[in-house]
């Protein structure tokens, strides 16, 4: 049998086109830097599989006139994916997917929760809002996130769905003073990191977590249609921003019988 390394495998695939028709013109985007932006656009191509290995990036200036920004805002965002080993340059053929992204790196923690299946491919769940309330933080709220004199706080309960199975359910409370004009329950983005890069600037940094095992409540059993007595896994997470100040404080709660979650430190 005859054996290709891995670079040779890319430029064997080398050559199919990348398909921009979801890349949005960024021309007023606010927010996070540009860079950052057309960086995860390209990163969300490659992981959900809209890029294949062996894709061949358009050249610069097509994507600058896509993405309606300069070519040094491309080359930059190319450079930061090349250096993380994503993308990687070939002389003669351009900018190519290498098929080695990143998935559990917490630059990343934004954009995708780090569900599994049982084979350790990366699962894109679909999330529903159970609840959505606005009040006062409790003291143990309060402390953890840091809050000083306006404690009040955005609380979220969301089920997570992949492929039809009821995976985990989860609450998170936000601080409400740092989220101005922050979305009612109707126009809530699905995906809560990359709206808080987007809209607010605020990067995930850091994350502790602390993850145990408990025998599935009643709630437990009803959302994620399990029979007692079942154990669930339990995520306990505060998370970061960029100056080490707490933005979000999450409670996750998991059956694992399809899936996992993975965690790898860098």
């Amino acid at each position: 049998m005859e054996k290709h390394t891995d670079q040779e495998q890319i430029s064997a695939d080398a050559g199919s086109k990348a398909d921009m028709s979801d890349f949005p013109n960024l021309r007023d985007e606010e927010g996070a830097p540009l860079y950052e932006v057309v960086k995860r656009y390209i990163w969300q191509a490659i992981v959900m599989g809209k890029w294949p290995t062996g894709t061949v990036l358009p050249a610069e200036n097509e994507l600058a006139i896509h993405f309606g920004v300069s070519v040094g805002t491309i080359r930059k965002s190319l450079t930061a994916l090349t250096s993380e080993g994503v993308l990687m340059r070939r002389r003669k053929t351009g900018t190519v997917v290498t098929g080695w992204a990143p998935l559990h790196n917490l630059r990343y923690f934004f954009q995708y929760f780090r569900l599994h299946d049982k084979e350790g491919e990366l699962v894109h769940s679909k999330t529903h809002l159970l609840d959505y309330q606005r009040g006062e933080a409790n003291e143990d709220e309060a402390t953890k996130l840091q809050l000083g004199d306006n404690r009040e706080v955005i609380r979220l309960h969301r089920l997570r769905e992949v492929s039809g199975i009821k995976a985990m359910h989860e609450w998170m409370v936000l601080p409400a003073a740092r989220l101005q004009h922050f979305p009612e329950a109707s126009q809530l983005p699905e995906l809560l990191y990359q709206y808080l890069l987007k809209d607010h600037g605020l990067r995930v940094a850091a994350v502790r977590e602390t993850v145990s095992a408990q025998l599935a409540n009643e709630e437990d059993c009803q959302l994620l249609e399990l029979q007692a007595p079942h154990a669930v896994m339990v995520i306990d997470e505060i998370s970061f921003d960029q100056t080490a100040v707490p933005i979000v404080l999450a409670h996750h709660r998991a059956s694992t019988d399809y899936f996992s979650y993975i965690n790898e430190i860098r």
